[in-house]
């Protein structure tokens, strides 16, 4: 909107008309007051918890959040409609509002966390650790900056989640599930069962007669929303990111081995010694002391004339740069059972003895060429991200198209013709051309044609598009999808076939009659599957079926479709065994310590819920809606 009124306003006439709008504006501020603004619960804010306000962009921000990163974990764009149809808007929704909960009772009781213990809570993160094992201060901005955060923004999250886990660790802590609940719960994880059974496909359909013209006509229109074609819209987008502008097979070898020289001592794995040694106040002490070593005492007897103990001797395995250096020096040049002659260092006079050596390992280049180069061209590529950004939206805030715009910077737009809301194209298949785990899908079904839309965040860059048509949703006719229909009608067919085939196969083998000889007459063939538990796959066996099976009776009788109906399994339970429970198992240690887990979250949800409601929680479900597209 803003680069709209930028624009508008680039001439006399837009200056004329803005001047009287802003002018409107201030006269009714005039008349009606700004205080609405500020006090009570406005259209801008989709939830209020005690004195906190979840304002409609910081949800929205945390919202797009959850669907990018759940859509790069399924590998395509989620949907809004699809969010909601798996609860995603609901649970995001509770979830910022348990936790403005809990941030007002770390208010109210007053916790705290200190600069450092936040700073130490990052950098110990492993995410953000980089190829020598370290904090990586531009690896921990490309992360931070991936999701969409800002460092000021993430560190205060950090602290805020710091202080959330200060209460919910008091309140779980001490939990411990009851005996009974655990032998339960194991007898059930760990109960086996076998069965045999037959499968019914096709083959045993028998033979399936075309439809006549009318009776597919009448499949269709019963059906007709089932083949509707889906509303498509023809988007173009821009990606700026370092993955696309560096490419780390563009570093020279003379630049990687620069930076690899540099680091080399923190790549590798230093030489390690194991130490021991005695401080004396001076040289004559110190050349005393080690000609009755050399004589055959021990450094640990030495030392405990001197009231040292055996670990003030010795110092463990170290490496060269944990020492003082003149130290240092003379330790690694000694062999290993060798004594020093004494050596004059910044606390006093040392000798020393190496009673172990731990061979270092030198870094080799050629295994980390690859992650030296992909670093470096991360660090050129996130400039070059940053300029083209600020160029990019000087374009797109003069009113230049997305494809206008990457052709005046050099850059490649991507034009897609057609594409529904769950990235398929007119002819059923995924959209080829789209970046994996770009959501822009789901964006552009959120706006419209013509719309300025704001830059989406990826993979450390940017990504800019345009809706560039709109194809309404449409019901289709009998003639473009016959063969879709007809297929569906033959799958139908089979599928009720199946299903009374199989009921008579079932009353028989309640009546006594045994599998293989029911198996036999309609030429199928009795396949087994033994001592599978109910988290199993085994081999050819359906999970619908091994579920069922754990729903029927010993020696009990069932059928279960599978594969849309298409094929019908038939099953006899031929066995049951109920093990016994073994506590010091591992199998038993780790249900234990998952039924800590969820009693922890149980007891945690049960004191945010009372904290909710003692602190007072209202939702503007209109909010709500406008931001998770239920109101489109």
């Amino acid at each position: 909107m803003l680069r709209g009124m930028r624009k508008a306003s680039s001439n006399w006439l837009g200056k004329t008309i803005m001047a009287v709008v802003m002018g409107v504006l201030i006269v009714s501020f005039g008349i009606w007051g700004i205080a609405d603004i500020f006090k009570g619960f406005g259209q801008s804010t989709v939830a209020k918890v005690g004195r906190t306000e979840i304002s409609l962009n910081e949800f929205r921000q945390i919202y797009t959040d959850r669907l990018q990163q759940i859509s790069r974990q399924f590998g395509r764009p989620l949907t809004p409609d699809q969010a909601r149809a798996f609860g995603l808007d609901r649970q995001v929704l509770q979830q910022t509002i348990a936790e403005a909960a809990l941030d007002e009772e770390a208010r109210r009781l007053g916790l705290g966390q200190s600069d450092e213990q936040i700073r130490q809570v990052i950098m110990n993160d492993p995410n953000f650790k980089g190829v020598g094992g370290n904090f990586d201060a531009n690896r921990f901005q490309a992360v931070i900056r991936n999701f969409g955060y800002t460092e000021q923004r993430y560190v205060a999250e950090q602290r805020k989640v710091s202080l959330r886990r200060q209460i919910t660790g008091t309140i779980g802590a001490g939990l411990e599930p009851p005996k009974a609940m655990i032998d339960v719960l194991t007898r059930f994880q760990n109960e086996q069962r076998s069965i045999e059974f037959v499968r019914l496909d096709a083959a045993q359909a028998g033979t399936i007669d075309a439809p006549s013209p009318e009776a597919l006509a009448a499949y269709f229109e019963d059906h007709k929303v089932q083949f509707r074609a889906p509303e498509y819209r023809k988007i173009a987008f821009v990606v700026i990111s370092p993955e696309e502008i560096g490419k780390w097979s563009e570093v020279s070898d003379e630049d990687a081995k620069k930076l690899f020289e540099q680091r080399k001592d923190r790549l590798g794995t230093p030489e390690k010694r194991q130490i021991q040694q005695l401080v004396f106040p001076s040289v004559a002490e110190a050349q005393a002391a080690r000609e009755r070593l050399v004589g055959g005492m021990s450094f640990e007897d030495l030392g405990k004339e001197r009231g040292l103990s055996a670990s003030d001797v010795d110092l463990g395995l170290v490496t060269k740069s944990s020492l003082d250096s003149a130290v240092g020096n003379a330790a690694f040049a000694l062999p290993a059972g060798e004594i020093s002659q004494p050596i004059q260092g910044a606390l006093g006079t040392s000798i020393v003895k190496v009673d172990k050596i731990e061979p270092g390992n030198e870094a080799d280049y050629a295994k980390l060429a690859g992650d030296i180069k992909r670093e470096i061209a991360a660090d050129r590529a996130r400039v070059k991200v940053a300029d083209l950004r600020d160029k990019m939206e000087d374009e797109r805030g003069g009113g230049s198209s997305v494809i206008d715009a990457a052709q005046k910077l050099g850059l490649t737009a991507v034009t897609i013709d057609a594409v529904d809301r769950s990235g398929r194209a007119p002819n059923g298949q995924p959209v080829a051309n789209i970046p994996q785990g770009l959501d822009v899908v789901s964006q552009a079904f959120n706006t419209d044609v013509g719309v300025d839309n704001d830059a989406i965040s990826f993979k450390g860059g940017y990504v800019w598009y345009d809706v560039l048509a709109i194809t309404p949703s449409r019901d289709r006719s009998l003639d473009e999808v016959r063969d879709q229909v007809e297929a569906r009608w033959r799958q139908d067919q089979i599928a009720t076939k199946l299903k009374v085939k199989a009921t008579e196969m079932v009353q028989k083998l309640e009546a006594g009659s045994k599998l293989a000889d029911e198996a036999a007459s309609i030429g199928a063939k009795v396949e087994t599957a033994t001592g599978f538990k109910r988290d199993d796959s085994p081999a050819g066996v359906p999970g619908t079926v091994v579920a069922a099976a754990f729903r029927t009776a010993k020696d009990g009788v069932a059928q279960t479709p599978v594969s849309g109906g298409s094929e019908v399994i038939v099953f006899r339970v031929t066995d049951i065994i109920d093990p016994a429970v073994d506590a010091a198992s591992e199998a038993v240690k780790k249900l234990k310590d998952s039924l800590d887990r969820a009693l922890t979250e149980e007891q945690v949800a049960s004191y945010v819920n009372k904290l909710e409601t003692d602190i007072g929680t209202t939702i503007n479900q209109a909010a709500f809606a406008q931001v998770t597209g239920a109101n489109q």
